[in-house]
């Protein structure tokens, strides 16, 4: 029968947590001889990187002397750790002339550095799996806390293996001038296609860290155009799309996606009142978007943690995605705070998305819905203002774009009753990088199908 941890076991595992003595000694000597070293240390190792008590101990009494603007050199520092009482605790003066024994070669830094980082994300593995044991036996504890708990943790570590060294202004520029030179020679857009132009123009497509928020009041085609752009970015660039949808079922969303390519009335492919012709381009749709690599989840009460999960279980399978769409912001559920206002929690939501933009390096289209107030004005335009429980939206977002149906216009070149057609502002109201302004888009409402404008 299973059983918790005891104190014996956690210290028989303590004794074998991976650590490499070497390494941390080197580093340490480094410091002591040269305080050049320390800026590029700090910003790599914490305390509880060293595994050793007294390398921690002497580590955590470097950086409060840098801090402090205190010259930093063997003698200096055994100064400083008798006059604190911190000699004994190190282990006394012996540890410090065996510390200072080898002369370490600076320009191996980096790799004493990497073995170090290396041997504490491994304990801190061991011991994160050890906890999702003894977490797993607590009967009164829910799966999705335990998971969710596993998971931020996760997270955390992840984000620790992929943190990135600081860089140089030379480093930064050089790298700057290459990707000038490259697009001088090659003339392209920055980021990911929309597949509008006249959009892409504007935002230089979607930039792959980029969180872009997507708002518009009910039916006026934020689905809608969501599915235009991720079917283009499919198409064109031969990238994965994974889409979320909290208010339409999976099988909603493939009807849609037929209208569109297969530019049939939705109603007519809803009732199946299809002519001979529709029937042929329908079949012929359907075996196109059969391979397209789109990946649909309806899941209800969908949790931003859910969300990563579920993007790492895609990438693990297609190693890379276009686009993540999620429709939309504010049914998104947080599972990590259940006694906060509707306010803080988006917040909390739309910073979480952010990360997964970073984190993925993948461009995050969020859906939102706009307030009331909109319909109260004279002028009915859009506004950040606008954005339902915005203040959080706002800050977060890098790209703001807000859907405003101008007018409707009839174009005849079909001479039937489907070529009802809508003009649509959509309005940059927010570019991190770049300018607001708006553009306009064409919109067949019944087969929900946005164009450009010619």
């Amino acid at each position: 029968m299973g059983q918790l941890l005891t104190f014996n076991d956690q210290l028989l595992i303590e004794k074998y947590l991976p650590h490499n003595f070497l390494a941390e000694k080197m580093i340490l000597n480094c410091l002591l001889i040269n305080s050049e070293c320390i800026e590029n240390v700090i910003s790599n190792l914490s305390v509880e990187t060293f595994y050793f008590q007294n390398h921690q101990e002497i580590y955590k009494a470097i950086i409060f002397m840098y801090k402090n603007n205190l010259p930093i050199d063997i003698l200096t520092f055994v100064t400083f750790l008798q006059e604190n009482g911190l000699l004994q605790k190190i282990g006394g003066i012996k540890i410090l002339i065996e510390l200072i024994d080898q002369t370490p070669n600076t320009i191996y830094l980096e790799d004493y550095i990497s073995l170090v980082k290396d041997k504490f994300l491994r304990r801190s593995l061991i011991k994160l799996g050890y906890e999702l044991i003894n977490s797993s036996y607590i009967t009164n504890l829910s799966i999705e806390n335990i998971l969710n708990n596993f998971e931020n943790k996760l997270f955390s570590l992840t984000s620790e293996i992929r943190s990135q060294r600081l860089f140089s202004s030379t480093e930064l520029l050089n790298n700057i001038l290459f990707e000038l030179k490259d697009k001088s020679l090659n003339p392209k857009i920055s980021g990911i296609t929309s597949g509008f132009d006249n959009l892409d123009l504007m935002i230089q497509g979607f930039q792959r860290t980029d969180l872009i928020v997507l708002a518009g009041r009910p039916s006026t085609g934020k689905t809608a155009l969501s599915l235009n752009i991720g079917l283009n970015i499919i198409k064109s660039l031969k990238l994965p799309v994974l889409f979320f949808s909290l208010e339409m079922s999976k099988e909603q969303i493939m009807y849609r996606l037929l209208s569109i390519e297969a530019n049939i009335n939705q109603v007519k492919l809803r009732t199946g009142k299809l002519s001979q012709n529709d029937w042929i381009r329908l079949n012929k749709v359907i075996k196109v978007i059969s391979k397209l690599p789109i990946f649909i989840d309806d899941t209800p009460n969908l949790s931003v943690q859910d969300i990563r999960s579920k993007i790492k279980t895609i990438l693990f399978e297609q190693s890379k995605l276009g686009l993540i769409i999620i429709d939309y912001l504010q049914l998104l559920q947080n599972s990590n705070s259940k006694t906060e206002n509707r306010v803080q929690e988006l917040s909390q939501m739309t910073r979480t998305l952010k990360n997964i933009a970073r984190e993925f390096d993948i461009p995050v289209l969020a859906l939102s819905q706009l307030s009331r107030n909109v319909e109260n004005r004279v002028d009915k335009k859009p506004i950040l203002s606008d954005l339902r429980e915005s203040g959080s939206i706002e800050q977060d977002a890098d790209l703001v774009l807000m859907l405003y149906n101008k007018s409707e216009s009839k174009f005849n070149q079909t001479n039937n009753a489907d070529t009802s057609i809508f003009i649509t502002e959509l309005i940059i109201a927010k570019q991190r990088n770049g300018p607001i302004g708006s553009v306009n888009l064409k919109f067949d409402p019944k087969k929900t199908k946005f164009f450009s404008m010619n």
